[in-house]
């Protein structure tokens, strides 16, 4: 992968980031790729952090601002412990210019050569060409399709799982 753009800082989240986080997440075409329902309040989602556990969250700073989040979550079970999941979202308004490949590229880092992850996991809107794109050239493979996986925008929408094996 190349590198990011270098305008493109990939941190760790902090809790001053959660008014911009919130910004992003509640963009239109952010919030539409997701799990996450429009208009969700800043005091929402400081809870949902409190309570996120041990995930770790990324941003993707442009400008001193954070203008996308990726988090990545090991999961809880002690036989699944191999096994990652993610979710991302980037402001509609920087959409297409590397800031999803970037935290990308930092969540694959983070899992592959720190927290030895052998299976990366996500789900995607089965229309979302954009992101299936992304996932695949991270070498993310398509493992099955969830119809009727979610009510977004007043119709039933499926999704892709997707899952990607470390070298």
């Amino acid at each position: 992968m190349d590198p990011p753009p270098p305008d493109i800082l990939i941190r760790a989240m902090e809790p001053d980031d959660l008014p911009a986080v919130t910004e992003a997440w509640n963009q239109p075409q952010a919030y539409a790729g997701t799990l996450q329902l429009p208009f969700t309040s800043l005091e929402a989602r400081q809870k949902r952090h409190a309570a996120g556990g041990d995930a770790t969250r990324l941003v993707a700073v442009i400008g001193g601002k954070a203008i996308g989040m990726i988090f990545l979550a090991r999961e809880a079970n002690p036989r699944r412990s191999h096994a990652g999941s993610l979710g991302m979202a980037v402001h509609d308004a920087y959409a297409g210019r590397g800031v999803g490949t970037a935290l990308m590229a930092a969540a694959v880092d983070l899992a592959d050569n720190w927290l030895q992850l052998k299976r990366l996991e996500l789900s995607v809107y089965a229309d979302n060409a954009r992101a299936i794109a992304l996932y695949e050239r991270f070498g993310f493979v398509r493992e099955g399709l969830a119809r009727a996986y979610a009510w977004r925008a007043g119709a039933w929408a499926d999704s892709l799982m997707m899952a990607r094996l470390a070298p």
